[in-house]
């Protein structure tokens, strides 16, 4: 147990009370440029390529054991830690690190609504100082036995596609998945996907705080998803579906994140691979 008791998504009000817990670990992944002009008090930074692990075909993948345990050093978090997240884009790459989290057995964690853009638009103290922590006595362990409640790998999802067992939501921009963007070796999407843009849930207005959940939820409902049975979520290295899958939590669904991706399905010759709008 944590001495904390927040929500997957937390206000940057609801953060401020609490920024010099012991016990509370902020972790900024916005570019290394804002963080070392500004950043939320006593924040560490954290570069995303600690994230992932590229392969010749795929480019965000899950980390090994190895870097996993790199990356629990680097935020020196003990079991009792609670980790909030936030960046400069509105979430993706935080939603990343939560993401990796969870798959290692850790859930003491919340995503920051809006990011550095919320902290500021809310007229809170920034910091430009390096935070130093001391080391924790009891680093927190890497548990995989519920990875794959959130992961799935390429020959899984394949069989599945092949199947026509599971719902995809494809995050990434239009041009990408009706194939007229080539970001891999072919372009389009994995055969059954709908298209629902990750940052259309970003409200712009509102210093990239999330649009309602009931909002977002609905629009995913008209474009065919149904939310009551499983869903996976890919873009082209992970990095944007950070923000999808923790959409995809915030909204109760039970979702996987394919982080493969595009870059991986894209770049394999034998994938199935659908190209133009989906048939409405």
């Amino acid at each position: 147990m944590t001495a904390f008791n927040f929500p997957l998504l937390i206000e940057a009000e609801d953060l401020l009370p609490h920024l010099d817990h012991d016990k509370l670990r902020i972790v900024d992944l916005s570019r290394a440029s804002v963080y070392e002009q500004l950043h939320i008090p006593h924040a560490i930074h954290l570069k995303p390529k600690l994230l992932v692990r590229q392969d010749e075909q795929a480019m965000g993948l899950f980390p090994e054991q190895e870097q996993l345990e790199e990356l629990i050093r680097y935020l020196n978090i003990s079991p009792e830690h609670h980790v909030v997240a936030y960046d400069d884009e509105g979430g993706a790459w935080a939603g990343r690190l939560l993401w990796n989290l969870h798959c290692i057995g850790f859930e003491n964690t919340s995503l920051l609504n809006g990011g550095i853009h919320a902290w500021l638009g809310a007229g809170l103290a920034t910091s430009s100082d390096q935070e130093k922590i001391a080391p924790v006595d009891k680093l927190v362990q890497i548990d995989l036995s519920q990875k794959n409640k959130y992961h799935i790998d390429y020959d899984t999802l394949r069989s599945q596609v092949e199947q026509g067992q599971i719902q995809i939501w494809d995050c990434r921009t239009e041009d990408e998945y009706t194939g007229l963007r080539l970001a891999a070796r072919r372009g389009g999407h994995i055969p059954g996907a709908r298209h629902f843009e990750w940052s259309t849930a970003l409200n712009r207005q509102n210093h990239l705080k999330l649009h309602p959940l009931q909002r977002t939820e609905q629009r995913l409902e008209q474009l065919g998803f149904d939310l009551k049975q499983p869903v996976v979520v890919y873009c082209q290295s992970h990095h944007r579906s950070g923000l999808a899958y923790m959409l995809g939590r915030l909204l109760g669904w039970q979702i996987q994140a394919y982080d493969g991706a595009w870059s991986e399905w894209g770049n394999r010759l034998d994938s199935p691979i659908a190209t133009g709008e989906f048939p409405s």
